[in-house]
C-alpha cells in the first residue's frame, strides 16, 4: 500500500461517501476535500467536513497507519495543529491534540471499493512488464489519451524550458546565444552533443556575430575550437583554414583546452563532425539574426527553408580532410531540420513566448504534429501496444510519459492510470 494511492482517494473521492464515519462511530460528511499540499505541512489544506453535528474547516493528514504520526514526529510540530482529520488505512492508535482531545480518525479499507483496489493491485504488480499497465494501456479511451499526451507534450517544453532558462542567466539574457548554444549541441546529435556544446561554451557569441559575415572564416572558427585543425595535412583548404584560425585565435584571445574532444567512431559520414560544423558555419553565414527569424516563422515550410543550408564546396567531395569522395551535395536533411525543431526551436519559442507573457500552444501544438514521430525503443515499445505516435508531439509526449510516469511508477498522477483504478 502506497501513501499515494491514499491521497489519489481522498483527492478524487473514490470512497463509500454514504456511510463513512470515524473510528469512533460518528458519521462523517466531506463537503471540500481541501487544496492538495506537495511540500512540507499537512497534506489537504482547507478541508470542510461534518463530523457528527459539528461543521469543521481546516487541514487533513494522511497516513498508512495511524502511528505514523508519532514516527513522522507531527505531536511536535506545530504545522499540525489545526488538523481535523486523519486518514489512514489502518488504524492502530488513537491521535490526540494538546488540549488530549482524541482527533478524529477514518480507516480508509473499510470504506473503499473491492473493484478499486483490486484495480490498484493489479496496475502496480508490474512484474515483468515493461510498464504497469502493459496489458491494458490499449484500451485506454481515445479522448483520455490524446488530451493526456497533450498536456505531457507541454510538461516537457516545460523541463526544457529550465534549460533554456540556466542558458539565458549565463548568456546575460541572450537569446541569439542561446539558440547558438542549443543548436550547436543538437547538430553534435548523441555522439557529439556534449563535444559540440562545450565548443559553443568556449567562445563568446559575439565573435561568432563578428566572424559569420565570412563562412570560411567560420568554419575555421567551429573546427579550430574541436580541435579538427591540429594536425598536418598537405591540402590547400586544410591549410587554409589553419590559417584562418590562427588569425581569429589571436584576435579574440581563443581558447579551447576546455572542449571536449570529437568522434568519427560508428557514425555515418553524413554526420560526421567535420560536415555538421561545415553546415552550422553555413546556416549562420545565411541568417544574421537567425533567432528573429524562428520567432517570426510559424509554418514548418519555413522552417525547411531556413535550415536549407549545405556545406561549403570542399565538402561536396570529401567527408574527412584526409581522403576524397564521391562528389555529392551535403544539404541539411528534413529529418535532420526536424529533429532541430522538436530539440531547439520549439522549446525556444515556447520558453521566449511564455517570457514575452504571450501564449503561441496553438501554433506550436501546429507545427508539432506536423512533425514526423522520433523512432527509438521507448516509440516503438508503446506502439506495440497500441499504434499511438505519429507526430513529434505523441512521441515527446510517450517520452515524458515513460521517463517521468512509468519508470517512477507514478501512474496514480497519469490520466491512463486514473482512468485503469476507475474501471
Amino acid at each position: 500500500m502506497q501513501e499515494d494511492f491514499l491521497h489519489y482517494i481522498w483527492k478524487h473521492k473514490k470512497i463509500e461517501s454514504n456511510s463513512l464515519k470515524t473510528t469512533s462511530g460518528e458519521s462523517v460528511f466531506i463537503s471540500q476535500v481541501g487544496q492538495h499540499n506537495l511540500n512540507a505541512g499537512p497534506d489537504f489544506f482547507n478541508a470542510k467536513l461534518k463530523i457528527g453535528d459539528q461543521l469543521w474547516a481546516g487541514n487533513v493528514e494522511i497516513h498508512i497507519k495511524s502511528s505514523d504520526w508519532f514516527l513522522h514526529n507531527h505531536e511536535i510540530d506545530k504545522a499540525y495543529d489545526n488538523v481535523i482529520l486523519h486518514v489512514v488505512w489502518e488504524h492502530d492508535t488513537d491521535v490526540f491534540r494538546k488540549d488530549n482531545t482524541t482527533i478524529p480518525t477514518i480507516q480508509l479499507k473499510d470504506f473503499i471499493s473491492k473493484d478499486i483496489l483490486h484495480n490498484y493491485k493489479k496496475l502496480f504488480l508490474k512484474g515483468d512488464h515493461w510498464i504497469n499497465c502493459e496489458n491494458d494501456f490499449a484500451k485506454t479511451d481515445g479522448f483520455v489519451l490524446d488530451n493526456w499526451l497533450e498536456r505531457l507534450y507541454f510538461e516537457r517544453l516545460e523541463r526544457k524550458s529550465k534549460t533554456i532558462e540556466a542558458l539565458l542567466e549565463t548568456s546575460k539574457n541572450d537569446w541569439e546565444a542561446v539558440l547558438f548554444r542549443m543548436l550547436t549541441k543538437n547538430f553534435g546529435l548523441k555522439v557529439n552533443g556534449d563535444s559540440f556544446f562545450s565548443l559553443s561554451q568556449s567562445l563568446d557569441f559575439s565573435v561568432v556575430r563578428k566572424t559569420q559575415s565570412n563562412q570560411q572564416a567560420l568554419e575555421a572558427l567551429f573546427m579550430g575550437q574541436a580541435g579538427l585543425l591540429e594536425q598536418e595535412f598537405e591540402n590547400t583548404y586544410y591549410i587554409d583554414l589553419v590559417n584562418d584560425y590562427q588569425f581569429l585565435k589571436h584576435k579574440f584571445t581563443l581558447e579551447n583546452k576546455h572542449v571536449l574532444p570529437v568522434s568519427f567512431f560508428r557514425l555515418r559520414p553524413p554526420n560526421f563532425p567535420t560536415i555538421r560544423l561545415s553546415q552550422l558555419a553555413g546556416l549562420y553565414n545565411q541568417h544574421q539574426n537567425l533567432f528573429s527569424k524562428i520567432i517570426e516563422t510559424n509554418t514548418i515550410d519555413d522552417f525547411y527553408e531556413i535550415f536549407k543550408t549545405s556545406t561549403s564546396k570542399f565538402w561536396n567531395t570529401h567527408y574527412t580532410f584526409q581522403k576524397a569522395s564521391k562528389a555529392s551535395t551535403k544539404i541539411i536533411t528534413k529529418s535532420f531540420i526536424e529533429l532541430l525543431l522538436i530539440n531547439t526551436i520549439l522549446p525556444l519559442k515556447f520558453c521566449y513566448a511564455k517570457k514575452m507573457g504571450k501564449s503561441v500552444d496553438d501554433t506550436i501544438i501546429n507545427l508539432a504534429l506536423k512533425i514526423n514521430s522520433e523512432k527509438n525503443n521507448i516509440i516503438t515499445t508503446f506502439n506495440s501496444l497500441k499504434k499511438t505516435s505519429k507526430s513529434a508531439l505523441h512521441s515527446q509526449a510517450l517520452i515524458q510519459l515513460k521517463t517521468e510516469y512509468c519508470d517512477k511508477n507514478r501512474c496514480l498522477k497519469c490520466a491512463i492510470g486514473s482512468q485503469l483504478l476507475s474501471k
